[in-house]
């Protein structure tokens, strides 16, 4: 038979596969004929029907993804032979058993290329590291259409930034979810929490993010038109009341719910989780109640509902805390939820006397989140019915997929599972695994108030400014995404001018020429000729085309970017992708052009010089010392049989100095991993000093030993080495490690004692030696745990590297004694619990690394206030109130770790 396109069959073994059962099978059929690698995917059930009583057909279902390894999956015993044979069973009629196969053939979805909103028309939202139990939430909270609408509704204005505005952030992520055809980031709404990078790494608890959301959002909305919005949606009330038997005495106290709260551990079902929250319980014995002007009387004490909201938010206790194993645990036990919830079942039990009556409590089952793991960690997902219909669908992060009833519902319920038999010859007891993946929160929508809550929501609900701006988004990432798939047919120019090299050195960048993500970038078709560029080029700078010439930046070995040699006629008259691959040869990865322009003395463009072999482009930089200033001042052709005498008069009149001023002359070589800046001897040639084109000559006036003029820097080289190793440190308080404090201008290679020096120089102390640092955590945003030790590190650098990444944060304290005495001692925090006041007093005890637990005591007893002069002490570790450990007296305190662990510090009993 055909089912999905595919061919089936049954393989059926009558007297058994080897097996004392009938054995049967499902199977493809034409397997030997399909191609190599295919693949099916399958949910079936195959029956033998009871011709007498139907309700006694046997049934098994399973589900499986066919291969040409496993081409035919079933149940080799499928029910035992002695019942199929027995006529009187009702399974063999007249020699004939009917046998029934229903087959769903899962359409093999391809994880890379689906499509969620072209298969269902919903997208999904992004996982930010552990933030699918938000996910799931949002998603339940976006389908309830009246919250979306209220969402909109809130004023916002253009001048708000979704980062700093739960509001605007959430009215962008619902507008996204809404009009948008992939998958929504979450960013901007975690950002608006307040969360950082590390806060979303880490799962908050569902049902605290939800109140906090709702709050906020309750919050925000005071004062607007959709003030209460949030109250008409989830608030319900319940009376907690207290009725003596004996007297005439009842106290009642009403409350308000946002959601309830439904023990799931002994409970059937929801009905059995209702009927547990409105027990009575007897208030009698040692347990009377005081009631007012009657004394100690027996009493009933529960709750009972006054009504219910409209979106009712049932949340599951799946975990709770296990006294006997002193942890918390994941009740995974089988709980029933319906479709339809009807809470005026059995005459309103569930209602108080005076509750409202008029209006009918029948839920319909709207979403169920889910929760798949253990108690340490796992996976969070929601079912959801949109529209109330009978389709459910799956939003798991960033995929949305369509699901039938049972997937959504059934199998959320938890309890175990029977895997079916594969292997049954030896062993025929069923295999039963407990399913880790069950709901954990239930949303119903009243069925009287479906339509006002499932309205419709369109574009004229929201706000034109966040239209205009989220539309301008969207078209902006198209703009990308278009650039993107055409970015094979362009290439980017950019191009370097004597402006930018005058703007950017000794501002931007010290070495070097230009920072190349600066300059003027240029975006081209890589068909058209090179002349086409230099028109429009022309048109950018007001520099006619014949005089423009183009240099090439070629990245040398040393990491560096020269200037490498002109464009020669001939590839001027190419297309610029045929340039792009000559640049490519030339080690640079995009066209990198410098354009050489001269000008006259009337500032008129000039056609550039004649260039011949023998001529050597050099750029050059002024160095003041006084100043601490390099700069760029221009570039000349030189011979490269001339000298640099030959070039002074030229350099001290660009320099603006006296046409007799002695100069020094260096050339900047390279500057990673190491600055690399030699002296230029004014006597050899330019070819024996090995300039070529493209080098970069500082220099500065010949420094005077008499001038009396004290500079830091007085040549460039060391002026170039401290920029090198120039670092700007930001320094925050210990005590307050968000806030930065101060800044300071240190280097990498300063010691520990020369950063301290300088930071208590910034803080008035007059000894640098109680300061101590802790390094900066890059992934985290907060301090090390660990302070740095003393002369720990060799260098400033070494105190701002963590793993890969260096900060610029350091966090310091004020110590009251130096560090390295400190760093001989260890401070333990002792708690200390007084034998007849209740009472717990926190001491820092100080002491010598090589002290024992006896030390400790004779110290403690200096401090506390013991209930007699002859009181013996013993100190004990502690763990989440559990004692783990008796310290004896002769224990070094060195390897004793207080962070984690408690110490009890306690008189010794009487009778110990």
């Amino acid at each position: 038979f055909v089912v999905g396109g595919y061919k089936w069959r049954v393989l059926i073994f009558p007297k058994g596969n080897n097996v004392e059962h009938l054995s049967m099978y499902l199977d493809v059929a034409d397997s030997a004929n399909l191609p190599y690698g295919w693949s099916r995917s399958a949910q079936f059930s195959l029956s033998v029907v009871n011709q007498i009583d139907q309700k006694y057909t046997t049934r098994k279902d399973t589900q499986h993804q066919f291969s040409a390894r496993e081409s035919d999956w079933g149940f080799t015993s499928f029910m035992p032979l002695s019942e199929l044979y027995d006529p009187s069973r009702g399974y063999l009629v007249n020699d004939t058993i009917v046998v029934e196969a229903e087959v769903a053939v899962r359409k093999m979805v391809d994880y890379w290329t689906y499509d969620s909103k072209k298969e269902t028309g919903y997208v999904g939202l992004k996982n930010q590291g552990a933030t699918c139990y938000m996910n799931s939430l949002l998603q339940t909270l976006y389908h309830i259409p009246y919250f979306r609408k209220a969402v909109y509704h809130m004023p916002t204005t253009e001048n708000d930034m979704p980062s700093g505005s739960i509001p605007l952030a959430l009215q962008s992520l619902f507008y996204k979810l809404q009009y948008s055809d992939n998958s929504v980031a979450t960013k901007e709404l975690t950002k608006s929490f307040g969360w950082d990078t590390y806060d979303s790494f880490m799962q908050h608890d569902v049902q605290e993010l939800n109140r906090v959301l709702c709050e906020k959002l309750e919050d925000k909305m005071k004062g607007t038109v959709v003030e209460g919005t949030i109250e008409q949606l989830f608030e319900g009330h319940h009376i907690n009341y207290i009725e003596c038997i004996n007297v005439d005495y009842k106290s009642n106290r009403k409350e308000s719910f946002y959601d309830l709260q439904l023990d799931v551990k002994g409970c059937r079902d929801v009905y059995a989780s209702f009927d547990k929250y409105v027990e009575v319980e007897r208030l009698e014995g040692d347990n009377k109640y005081h009631a007012e002007n009657h004394g100690l009387q027996d009493a009933k004490k529960g709750v009972l509902f006054l009504d219910f909201p409209p979106v009712l938010q049932l949340q599951l206790k799946r975990f709770e805390y296990d006294y006997m194993r002193d942890t918390m645990v994941k009740i995974n036990d089988r709980y029933e939820f319906p479709l339809q919830l009807d809470l005026d079942r059995d005459d309103g039990k569930y209602l108080a006397p005076d509750a409202d009556r008029s209006i009918r409590n029948l839920y319909t089952l709207h979403s169920v989140l889910v929760h798949s793991g253990g108690v340490h960690g796992g996976h969070y997902y929601a079912f959801i019915r949109p529209t109330l219909a009978d389709q459910w669908y799956k939003f798991d992060d960033e995929r949305v997929t369509k699901e039938d009833t049972k997937k959504a519902f059934e199998e959320q319920y938890g309890g175990e599972e029977e895997l079916p038999q594969i292997n049954p010859g030896f062993n025929n007891t069923p295999f039963k695994f407990t399913k880790y993946s069950n709901a954990y929160m239930l949303v119903y929508i009243r069925e009287s108030d479906k339509e006002k809550i499932m309205c419709n929501v369109d574009e004229k609900d929201i706000a034109e400014h966040l239209r205009i701006r989220l539309k301008k988004e969207q078209e902006e990432k198209e703009h990308k995404k278009k650039e993107k798939a055409e970015a094979h047919l362009y290439t980017i120019i950019k191009i370097a001018r004597d402006e930018d090299l005058k703007e950017q050195t000794g501002k931007d960048i010290y070495f070097d020429l230009v920072d190349h993500e600066k300059v003027r970038s240029f975006r081209i078709q890589k068909q058209l000729p090179f002349s086409t560029f230099k028109e429009e080029v022309a048109k950018e700078y007001g520099i006619p085309v014949q005089f423009q010439r183009f240099w090439l930046w070629a990245k040398r070995q040393n990491h560096t970017y020269r200037p490498n040699r002109p464009l020669n006629p001939h590839e001027e008259m190419q297309s610029v992708g045929q340039l792009r691959e000559i640049s490519n040869k030339a080690q640079n990865a995009e066209l990198k052009l410098f354009l050489e322009v001269e000008f006259g003395l009337d500032l008129q463009p000039l056609p550039p010089p004649e260039k011949s072999k023998e001529d050597i482009l050099l750029f050059f930089k002024l160095y003041n010392p006084e100043k601490e200033v390099l700069c760029f001042v221009g570039r000349l052709f030189v011979k490269a049989l001339g000298k640099p005498s030959d070039i002074l008069r030229k350099l001290t009149e660009m320099a603006g100095f006296t046409p007799d001023e002695e100069i020094e002359l260096y050339e900047e070589i390279k500057f990673e991993p190491n600055v690399m800046c030699e002296h230029i001897d004014k006597k050899l040639t330019f070819r024996a000093s090995q300039l070529e084109d493209g080098d970069i000559v500082c220099f500065q006036k010949s420094p005077k030993a008499d001038s009396g003029t004290q500079v830091r820097y007085p040549d460039i080289p060391s002026f170039l080495e401290y920029v090198h190793n120039r670092q700007v440190v930001h320094f925050r308080s210990l005590e307050k490690p968000k806030d930065d404090e101060f800044c300071l201008e240190l280097s990498k290679l300063h010691t520990y004692d020369d950063v301290v020096e300088r930071v208590a120089r910034q803080l008035g102390l007059d000894d640098p030696a109680k300061i101590r640092l802790t390094s900066h955590n890059c992934y985290s945003q907060q301090p090390k745990p660990q302070p740095i030790r003393y002369q720990g590190v060799e260098h400033l650098l070494d105190m701002l590297v963590h793993y890969n990444q260096t900060s610029d944060i350091l966090y310091y304290e004020v110590l009251d004694i130096p560090l390295p005495e400190l760093q001989f001692l260890k401070t333990l925090k002792v708690a200390f619990h007084h034998a007849t006041k209740e009472e717990v007093v926190i001491h820092s005890i100080r002491l010598p690394k090589n002290s024992t637990i006896a030390d400790v005591i004779i110290d403690l007893k200096t401090k506390v206030d013991l209930s007699s002069p002859t009181a013996e002490l013993r100190v004990l570790e502690v763990f989440y109130h559990k004692i783990y450990k008796i310290f004896p007296l002769h224990e070094k305190i060195e390897n004793i770790n207080d962070q984690y662990w408690t110490l009890r510090a306690e008189e010794l009993p009487d009778d110990e």
